[in-house]
Formats: C-alpha cells, sequence, structure tokens
C-alpha cells in the first residue's frame, strides 16, 4: 500500500535548483533511506514533504491526497510525523511531560485547556514511552537524560500522532554505535508493526545498509539511483557521484 508518492518535485533557490524532477514513492511499513552527498537535495525534499517549503513544481500525496500547500500542521494531524538532526524536546520538562504535549497539539486542545496539562492523556504518553523503552525514565527532565534517551522521547513524541508517514532527518547523528543500533531496530519494529512508512536521510552507511529496505540517491537535486541495498551498492553512478569513482568501502554496512 502506498502511502506516501513524491511526483516531479522541484525547488530552486536564486536561481540555483536544489531539487529537480524528483519522484519517489513510500509504501507502508517500509523503510526507505534518501541518502547523498552534502547539498544533494535532501533536506529540502523533507521540507517540501512537510510543508516547510512549497515546492515550485510537483505533488506530494499522502494517501492519496494532495498535501502541496497545506501548513505543516495540517500534515502533521493528517498523519505525518518528524523527528530532527539535533533532537527537538523541551529540557525543563519530563518525559511525560514532553509527550502529553504533543497529545495535546494533537488534539488542538493548546490553546483552550479547561483543567491541569499534567493530567491530560497521561496513560497514553506513558504508554509511548513504554512502546519507545522510556516508561522507567518518565519523570525525569528530558535536559538531564543521555541523548540517546532523548532521541527515543523524540520518537515517542513524533508518534504521538499516530503517524502513517515518519520522517526522520539523520536519526542516529550524534550517537554511539550501540544508540544508533538500538534506535533503528526500534523504528523497523515500530513501522513494521504498525504499517508505518519511514522516510530517512542518514550520513552512516552501517544504518543505511542495516535498516533501509529501499534506497533512493540525490546528487545536486537529481535522483540518480533507487533500489534495494544490493542495487543501489553495485550502481556505478553512485559510487561516482556519491563516494568517488572506484571507492566502495564506504558502501558496505
Amino acid at each position: 500500500m502506498t502511502l506516501l508518492l513524491v511526483e516531479n518535485l522541484a525547488k530552486g533557490f536564486g536561481g540555483v535548483c536544489a531539487v529537480d524532477n524528483v519522484s519517489f514513492r513510500l509504501e507502508a511499513g517500509e523503510l526507505l533511506a534518501m541518502i547523498g552527498p552534502n547539498g544533494a537535495g535532501k533536506s529540502t525534499c523533507f521540507n517540501m514533504v512537510n510543508g516547510q517549503l512549497r515546492p515550485d513544481a510537483g505533488r506530494v500525496l499522502l494517501d492519496g491526497k494532495n498535501i502541496v500547500g497545506l501548513p505543516p500542521h495540517d500534515i502533521w494531524r493528517m498523519g505525518v510525523g518528524r523527528t530532527f538532526q539535533i533532537a527537538a524536546t523541551f529540557g525543563s520538562m519530563t518525559a511525560v511531560e514532553n509527550v502529553q504535549m504533543a497529545l495535546i497539539s494533537r488534539e488542538g486542545l493548546l490553546y483552550r485547556m479547561w483543567r491541569r496539562a499534567d493530567r491530560h492523556a497521561r496513560e497514553e504518553a506513558m504508554s509511548l514511552l513504554e512502546r519507545v523503552g522510556m516508561a522507567d525514565q518518565a519523570e525525569r527532565p528530558c535536559g538531564i537524560l543521555a541523548y540517546g534517551d532523548v532521541k527515543r522521547i523524540e520518537l515517542a513524541i513524533a508518534l504521538a500522532n499516530r503517524p502513517k508517514v515518519l520522517l526522520m532527518d539523520e536519526p542516529t547523528a550524534g550517537m554511539a554505535p550501540k544508540e544508533r543500533i538500538a534506535l533503528m531496530a526500534l523504528t523497523r519494529d515500530l513501522a513494521h508493526e504498525n504499517g508505518i512508512g519511514v522516510l530517512f536521510t542518514e550520513h552512516s552507511m552501517d544504518v543505511v545498509f542495516g535498516y533501509a529496505d529501499k534506497l533512493i540517491v540525490l546528487a545536486r537535486g537529481k535522483m540518480i539511483a533507487e533500489g534495494d541495498r544490493d542495487s543501489v551498492r553495485d550502481n556505478p553512478r553512485v559510487r561516482e557521484v556519491y563516494f568517488g569513482a572506484g571507492k566502495t568501502a564506504g558502501l558496505h554496512a
């Protein structure tokens, strides 16, 4: 089942074409890695998918509905969650309070609360923390937690809107190797169990080739390859443009 369909997406800035006619699809339960060198257009693609940027051309279809032009909060409520390269949580608030805030936002109650926010949807927030293995840290402020734990809490926050599609921008940046493996294994399990399509960017090739079901490769705004791990690893154009001609070592997990 196709959850996200991107067709002929294009975006330019001051005469420079950041994204040039990019098309791809994301299926339910699939982990799709978007890779490429710096300046390839990955972040621009992400920002067009979740509404932070409006494309110059092309369509973004979520469950068959064109979401181009909708503001990010509407796209979020329609089922597109996102995590960021630098984990975005409220450091002074506890883990459970951070997740509760996401649940309050999902229900549109941020500006019309009639009861204490710390009592709202607490059971559901705790359930989400349990799913990411952080229930035992629920009452600790995020500002004192290890970075890998904060990344797990950010994932719980992203799951609060019951996403169909999850965008993860450099999900393992700044994490130790064991933390990277644990986070991506958790993400894969959640995606497969709940039919969530995951689109992620990542510089760590062990993560990409260890967990992506499919890959797309961008270079200078254009998509130069798409396919499974083996086909992308063996693609001469990918080796030349992304890794340097003749270099293959970085392509192995």
